[in-house]
């Protein structure tokens, strides 16, 4: 089965990056989650690009904030789709991490999601194998599915209750 790699340059990206894990856990595919720092492990971070493919990775989802080269340089070694989640960062809100990932060079492209956008990171995924999957395809539509049925929920509640009232549960 094929695998993703989600990978993050540090554990305070943890919290974010598990939303990524958490879409691909309920659409039933397999991941492999580590912290590879690419400036102060690089060795360690050539390794891990280098035998994704060996491993089976056919999408790495990398996690980075301010420089945020890990996304990058995943993309310069392993030949298969990239997707880079910027960080949101103390210092410039993650912009600084957007405009690293989205800025890279003719031939080496990254999908890109939203800063902080790890949820979009699994689906995006997702889709990506699921053109050569059937049966995700169609857990996919019944994702696509059950997210339409929480907004017609919600409106319906709205409806029923009024907006004043819907705020006070929320």
């Amino acid at each position: 089965m094929a695998k993703v790699g989600i990978v993050m340059g540090s554990d305070s990206d943890m919290p974010i990056m598990s939303k990524a894990a958490e879409v691909l856990e309920e659409l039933g595919i397999d991941f492999e989650m580590t912290i590879i720092s690419a400036h102060r492990e690089p060795e360690e971070f050539f390794s891990y690009a280098k035998s994704a493919e060996e491993k089976g990775f056919k999408v790495i989802i990398a996690g980075a904030g301010k420089a945020a080269h890990l996304p990058g340089m995943c993309a310069a070694i392993f030949p298969m789709p990239v997707i880079g989640i910027p960080m949101k960062t103390s210092d410039l809100g993650g912009v600084d991490s957007l405009y690293s990932i989205v800025q890279m060079p003719t031939g080496i492209p990254v999908a890109t999601v939203a800063i902080n956008g790890a949820a979009n990171a699994g689906i995006l995924a997702a889709k990506i194998l699921a053109t050569s999957d059937a049966e995700l395809l169609e857990r996919l539509k019944a994702y696509s599915e059950k997210l339409k049925n929480q907004v017609v929920a919600k409106a319906e509640k709205l409806d029923a209750v009024g907006y004043k009232e819907y705020l006070k549960q929320m």
